[in-house]
C-alpha cells in the first residue's frame, strides 16, 4: 500500500514510555503527529488504585517534550458498554474473559480510530509491540522482541482496523525503547509498566469483582471428592490459579501447591489438583467459538499453524478443524497437551510470524 511521505498520524498517548516513544519516532520521521489520551474508566477516579489522572499528567509532559499537541477524550461510556459489560457477564457465567482483547478491537481501534478519522488522520499509531505488513491484504505480524509481542491482544482486528494502523515499536526491544526515551529526555523513561486489567489496576482483584458480583460460597474439593475448604464464589477463581485458595496446611498435603483444575457450575464446586503436572490440568483437545480471521477467511487446510492459549505461553503446533455439527465451533488438536485451557480466554493462531486470528475457548465437548 502506497503511503504519503508525510502523514497526519494520531497517536494513542497513554502516559507510558511505549506510546511516548512511538510518538517521538513518528515525529522524527517528519509526520504531523497529534497525541490523544483516552480515558476509558471513571467509576472510581478518586480511588488510590486509579492512575488515570497521573497518566494524563505524564502524557502531557511527554507531548510537551516531543513537541506535539495533546487532546484528552473520554471513551468511558463506550468502554462500559462494549467491554466491561461483557467482562461481568463472562465472570458471572464462570468463565475468565480477557478484556484487553476487546479494549483493542472496540475502543483503541474502533472508538479511537473513528475519532482520529474525524480529526483528519491519515493513520493512527499506538505503542503496541506488533507489526503490520501491507500487500493484497494487511497482515498482523509478531514483534521482533518476542518477549514483548502483543499480537495476541490484537488478533480480533479487521482489515479496516489494521490498514490505517502503525506500530512504530515493531522492531525494537523494550530496553531500546527506554534508552531512546532517556536519551531524548522523555519523562516516562523510568515509569513502571502497567500490569493487569486496565480498569482494575493494582488493586486486589477479588475486592474489585465483589462490588459487582455476589459471593456464592461452595466447597473446594480434591479430584477424589475430599472437601478441603470453602471458596467465595466460582467467579473469583480461574483455571490454573495457585494463589488465594485458602487451603494451606492441609493434612498430608506436604508442600506441593494446589491449582484450580475445574469449576463445576452445576453444584458450585471448585476442584483443585495438587502439583503443576497433575493430568487434570492438561488437555490435548481445545474447543473454540466465535473465530475471527484477520484475512477474512480461515487458513487453508494444509497450513502449518500454531496456537497460543495464554499471552505468556509459547505457541504450540496444532491442527484446526471445523466441527461437523456446529458451524460456529472449531476443534484445535495439539500434539503436546496444553496446560489449563481456560473457557473465556482466547486461542490465537499463527502461521510463522503472521497472526491469523483467534476465537474464544469454550468448555470441553464430547463427540
Amino acid at each position: 500500500m502506497s503511503q504519503k511521505l508525510h502523514q497526519r498520524i494520531i497517536v494513542g498517548l497513554s502516559g507510558g514510555v511505549d506510546s511516548s516513544v512511538a510518538a517521538w519516532l513518528l515525529k522524527q520521521e517528519g509526520h504531523e503527529v497529534v497525541g490523544v489520551f483516552m480515558k476509558n474508566w471513571e467509576d472510581d477516579d478518586t480511588d488510590l488504585y486509579c492512575s488515570s489522572r497521573q497518566d494524563l499528567i505524564d502524557a502531557a509532559a511527554c507531548a510537551d517534550v516531543i513537541g506535539i499537541e495533546l487532546e484528552a477524550v473520554n471513551f468511558s461510556a463506550e468502554y462500559k458498554e462494549r467491554v466491561f459489560a461483557h467482562f461481568l457477564t463472562e465472570y458471572e457465567a464462570g468463565r475468565t474473559p480477557n478484556p484487553d482483547v476487546l479494549c483493542n478491537s472496540e475502543i483503541k481501534f474502533r472508538a479511537f480510530l473513528d475519532h482520529a478519522m474525524q480529526l483528519g488522520a491519515d493513520a493512527i499509531a499506538t505503542g503496541h509491540y506488533a507489526g503490520v505488513e501491507h500487500g493484497a491484504f494487511t497482515r498482523l505480524k509478531k514483534a521482533r522482541d518476542l518477549s514483548k509481542d502483543q499480537s495476541y491482544f490484537l488478533h480480533r482486528l479487521t482489515q479496516a482496523q489494521l490498514k490505517p494502523a502503525r506500530f512504530p515499536l515493531a522492531t525494537l526491544k523494550k530496553s531500546d525503547v527506554r534508552a531512546l526515551a532517556k536519551t531524548h529526555h522523555i519523562p516516562t523513561w523510568q515509569k513502571k509498566d502497567s500490569t493487569g486489567i486496565c480498569f482494575i489496576g493494582e488493586r486486589p482483584f477479588r475486592e474489585f469483582l465483589s462490588r459487582y458480583l455476589p459471593k456464592t460460597p461452595g466447597n473446594i474439593v480434591t479430584p477424589e471428592g475430599a472437601i478441603l475448604g470453602t471458596h467465595q464464589g466460582l467467579a473469583y477463581y480461574t483455571l490454573g490459579q495457585r494463589q488465594g485458595l485458602g487451603i494451606g496446611g492441609v493434612k498430608n498435603a506436604h508442600e506441593t501447591p494446589w491449582f484450580v483444575a475445574q469449576k463445576r457450575l452445576a453444584d458450585n464446586t471448585l476442584v483443585v489438583a495438587q502439583g503443576h503436572d497433575h493430568p487434570l490440568l492438561y488437555q490435548s483437545t481445545v474447543w473454540i467459538r466465535a473465530l475471527h480471521w484477520i484475512a477474512g477467511a480461515p487458513p487453508e487446510g494444509g497450513s502449518a499453524i500454531s496456537a497460543k492459549l495464554r499471552y505468556r505461553m509459547p505457541d504450540a503446533p496444532c491442527r484446526l478443524t471445523p466441527d461437523a455439527h456446529d458451524a460456529d465451533l472449531w476443534k484445535a488438536q495439539f500434539d503436546t497437551p496444553q496446560w489449563t485451557p481456560t473457557p473465556g480466554q482466547y486461542a490465537v493462531f499463527y502461521e510463522g510470524e503472521t497472526c491469523l486470528g483467534g476465537g474464544v475457548i469454550v468448555d470441553n465437548i464430547t463427540r
